[in-house]
């Protein structure tokens, strides 16, 4: 480990050759970017489990990583890594093919088994090689919405998921707008991809749910995303942190929700998270404000850049009235992650600062992932839309997968909480330890 530091921080002064302009010079970039990521990949190594990287990251992060190089193999037509994808959304899948393995079940959240779902669901829109048995790419992503509605919790707060799907986990009794995020999300692409309507009400319960407890402020036309709130208390002592990831997966959601209905309530939507979005993007370029300056970001934080430019990308294809505010944003980013690319003996290795014109000497699985999501979504216009049920030719679905899974029990009580760094783990900050009831017991890492 010490050898691999020493030669990530002897740092050549060379930035990652990038022209926006040209698909050849996005693709050759996000092809050395991608080559960095796989660096932390255990799958391929000896004793190493497919689909996971290394310590110390987690299961979700491992998912949105696969959903990057999909996201690569599709804008940049490289096969590369294909098996290697495969492979991995098969090993996590679980075994009741819902995303929910046995072997996470001491982390697994809400959100975790949603950006799995975001990835299956995206390689079920780009017709990414089919299942050899099993359900498809599309009854994948039933079973993932079909699991997490069935824990939308009526009896606390009026709605929402939890954050944690089970009640021995961290944070059971705090419900994070990431978690309905992701079902939003996925609930809007379902919507887009099947023709039913039954997702768009889905999505429509979601965010009424979100506006109307508080985790989403609208003002003049600007949305603002907080990250969520314990249930004690009905929701009401609010953890107002905005991250990027937030905004950004309810920005692609709703993205997806104008395109598949052309329902102008959507387009306001997505216009005001865009609008809100702006926050995130200091002279255009993306950064994490709630930690990035003080550079105090952890391992998961380190991550949110990606999901959020990944969303700018889709609301570019799928909203063509909001396609030069989202452009900007994107352009501006590549070139600053480039500069900040020039990391390592490899002379690409990716900071987390992207407003230093150079390598900043923070390195990470978050880092390389995030440079590549944003390269790719400068391509996303250049290529098809995502495909629906009608044009992909292979995909069947199944509107019921999951439903068999069994519900997890969301009145058993919480037993004890303790704070992670993983996802969601960006909420059990300092702030909330005023918010704890008495007898509950808080790990701060």
């Amino acid at each position: 480990m010490l050898l691999l530091q020493i030669l990530l921080l002897t740092s050549t002064v060379r930035a990652l050759e990038l022209d926006i302009t040209s698909v050849d010079s996005i693709c050759e970039a996000s092809s050395l970017v991608a080559e960095g990521l796989l660096d932390y990949y255990e799958g391929t190594k000896y004793g190493g489990v497919v689909g996971m990287f290394t310590f110390p990251y987690y299961w979700w992060q491992a998912g949105h990583a696969f959903g990057a190089l999909i996201d690569n193999w599709y804008y940049c037509q490289s096969t590369q890594y294909s098996d290697l994808i495969y492979e991995a959304l098969m090993a996590q899948r679980g075994e009741n093919n819902d995303y929910i393995p046995k072997n996470q079940s001491m982390t697994e959240g809400n959100d975790d088994q949603g950006f799995w779902g975001l990835t299956v669901m995206a390689a079920a829109e780009r017709n990414f090689t089919a299942p050899e048995e099993g359900p498809d790419w599309l009854a994948l992503t039933q079973a993932v919405y079909n699991t997490m509605l069935q824990r939308w919790d009526t009896d606390h707060c009026g709605g929402g998921l939890r954050w944690q799907i089970f009640t021995w986990n961290s944070g059971y009794n705090y419900k994070n707008t990431i978690s309905q995020a992701c079902l939003f999300q996925i609930a809007g692409r379902l919507a887009r991809f099947t023709g039913n309507s039954t997702y768009v009400d889905t999505a429509h319960q979601i965010y009424d749910w979100l506006h109307d407890i508080g985790f989403i402020e609208t003002s003049n036309g600007i949305a603002r995303v907080y990250d969520g709130a314990n249930v004690e208390g009905s929701c009401t002592n609010i953890v107002k942190i905005e991250w990027s990831y937030n905004i950004g997966i309810l920005l692609g959601g709703a993205a997806y929700l104008y395109n598949a209905t052309e329902d102008s309530y959507w387009l306001d939507v997505t216009s005001e998270l865009l609008q809100g979005s702006k926050g995130f993007a200091r002279d255009n370029i993306i950064y994490e404000r709630a930690c990035q300056d003080a550079k105090s970001c952890n391992n998961d934080q380190r991550f949110f850049k990606g999901v959020f430019a990944r969303c700018l990308g889709l609301t570019t294809l799928l909203v063509p009235e909001l396609y030069q505010d989202a452009r900007e944003i994107l352009e501006s980013s590549a070139n600053a992650a480039a500069q900040s690319c020039s990391g390592g003996t490899d002379g690409h290795t990716c900071g987390l600062n992207w407003e230093t014109g150079k390598w900043d000497e923070m390195y990470g699985l978050g880092e390389q992932v995030s440079a590549l999501e944003t390269f790719s979504s400068l391509v996303v216009p250049l290529r098809d839309a995502p495909f629906t049920f009608n044009d992909s030719g292979v995909a069947e679905g199944d509107a019921d997968a999951g439903l068999n899974s069994g519900r997890v029990d969301l009145m058993h009580p919480e037993v004890n909480i303790q704070s992670k760094d993983r996802a969601g783990a960006a909420i059990i900050t300092a702030i909330l330890l005023g918010m704890l009831v008495v007898g509950t017991v808080w790990m701060v890492w």
